[in-house]
Order: C-alpha cells, then sequence, then structure tokens
C-alpha cells in the first residue's frame, strides 16, 4: 500500500508534463479562449503557465498585444520560454497569490488548470482582478475530475480498487473546488461581475495503452506522484487492472473524454 499522503503533488519537469496533460489542455485552450472571444491588441496575463500550453493558444488564436507567462516552477518556465519563440511572450517565475505585475496593467488575466493546486484561491482570484485594468477580464478552466475528465478518473477508478487508502489522494476528492458553483462564489466573492460557466469537452485519443499507461510513469502531477511512490509489483497490478478496464478498440486505439469547467468575470469599472 502506498503511505503518501503527506507527499507534495510534482510539478517541475515541463517534458513529462506534456504527455500527460500538456497535449490535452492545449485543446481545451483553444476551445476556452474561442468562448473568450475577446478584441484583439488586448494584453494578456496567462498565470501558472506551465509549459506555454494557454500562452501559445493567446499567440496563435486571440492576436494579443502581448502574453506574459508567470509559474513557480523554474522547470516549466525554462520549457515555455524554450518552446515559445514569438517576441510578444514574455515569462517570470512568480506566486499566483502574489502576482509580479503592477495594478491595472493587464487588460485579460486567465489561468488554465491551475487555481486548485494552489494554497489559496480566493487570493490568487484577488490577484488576477488586481492586475486587470477596470472592465478587464479574468477567466480559468478546471478539470472535471469528480466527472469526465476520464483518464484521471479511470486511472484512480484502477487505483482505488486496489488500495483503497488512495481514495485520499483522488482529485475528485482532494479538490471539491473543481465545480461549476464552486468557481462562481469565488468570482464574485473577488468582487468580479457578469460571471458566467461553461463545461469544455475535448476528445483524449490513445494511439494505445501503452499512450495512455507512460505518461503515468512521468512523476507529474497527484496521478503520477502516486503511481511513482508503488512498488513495481503493485505498479504492475495497477497497470493490469487498467488494461482491462479501458475502452480500446480492434487497433488497440483507446478514446476517452475530457471535460473541463470554464468560467469568467469582468472587473467592475
Amino acid at each position: 500500500m502506498a503511505t503518501q499522503q503527506s507527499r507534495p503533488d510534482v510539478w517541475a519537469a515541463g517534458d513529462a508534463y506534456e504527455p500527460y496533460i500538456g497535449r490535452w489542455s492545449r485543446l481545451v485552450a483553444r476551445a476556452f479562449i474561442a468562448w473568450l472571444a475577446l478584441p484583439p491588441k488586448q494584453r494578456w496575463l496567462d498565470v501558472g503557465c506551465g509549459t506555454g500550453a494557454v500562452t501559445q493558444t493567446i499567440l496563435d488564436c486571440a492576436e494579443a498585444a502581448e502574453v506574459t507567462g508567470v509559474d513557480p516552477s523554474e522547470g516549466f518556465v525554462a520549457v515555455a520560454r524554450s518552446r515559445t519563440r514569438d517576441p510578444r511572450a514574455s515569462f517570470q517565475i512568480g506566486d499566483a497569490q502574489k502576482l509580479p505585475l503592477g495594478d491595472a496593467t493587464a487588460d485579460v488575466a486567465v489561468s488554465g488548470l491551475v487555481l486548485n493546486f494552489i494554497p489559496d484561491p480566493a487570493k490568487a482570484i484577488a490577484e488576477m482582478r488586481r492586475v486587470v485594468r477596470p472592465g478587464g477580464t479574468v477567466a480559468l478552466y478546471v478539470w472535471d475530475y469528480a466527472g469526465e475528465m476520464q483518464l484521471i478518473r479511470r486511472f484512480w477508478e484502477a487505483a482505488i480498487a486496489l488500495d483503497p487508502s488512495a481514495r485520499d489522494l483522488d482529485e475528485a476528492r482532494r479538490f471539491p473546488i473543481c465545480r461549476p458553483e464552486s468557481l462562481r462564489e469565488l468570482l464574485q466573492g473577488a468582487g468580479l461581475e457578469h460571471v458566467e460557466a461553461r463545461a469544455i469537452d475535448v476528445s483524449t485519443t490513445f494511439r494505445d495503452f501503452e499512450d495512455y499507461w507512460s505518461p503515468f510513469l512521468g512523476g507529474q502531477g497527484p496521478a503520477p506522484t502516486y503511481c511513482a511512490a508503488l512498488s513495481d509489483d503493485r505498479r504492475s497490478q495497477l497497470r493490469e487492472r487498467l488494461r482491462t478496464m479501458l475502452p480500446a478498440e480492434a487497433d488497440g486505439t483507446i478514446r476517452l473524454m475530457a471535460r473541463a469547467f470554464a468560467i469568467r468575470g469582468a472587473s467592475a469599472t
């Protein structure tokens, strides 16, 4: 049995993050930016930019004047800088709860898949509001861990069946904030107006079982961190249980769905 309740989640290695969540985050990011439908030439802030998935999508799809990415991980920021060559983009190491920007210096502040990992989410929302000009936009999205973020949901279903103590590590239990009603309360509590939420669904298609399983060996995020703490024997048991549970097609392809909840609000004018 793995006993890692006190072990922190690991988010540091960009190259390991990409095959696990980054590739799917990019799909959600495109739908998220399209939903925001903001005017061109805006100054954007990407809070918890990670490896730059949302930043690059803003550059590609939003006709931004500039985008500043902020993340506490030196490893992620290094990957983001190496992969984002657009001169409109810049990256800083910084804390979402104390953003390294002045008041009203951005038109838009967004965050993708980060809020639930911040110790004080309300403080992060307040900081996003602070750096956005009056009338500007604050928006974010998080995974639907308790429902249709299926690649992670299936992992924990298998893990808990083998190890009931894993239930306490499951994001669905750890992150009750990842629901539209909780997100709405946070944004309204920060004084944001015209708050609205929606679900964003994307298809996560894996070439075969190894394409699904191997990212869980990278140690980035709660499920891979749990997987890394298992003995070889227990990891093999988990692997085989997942192999029997997942809906593989005749050619080995595995098709799942990933749902994120997105929310946005406007800073008071």
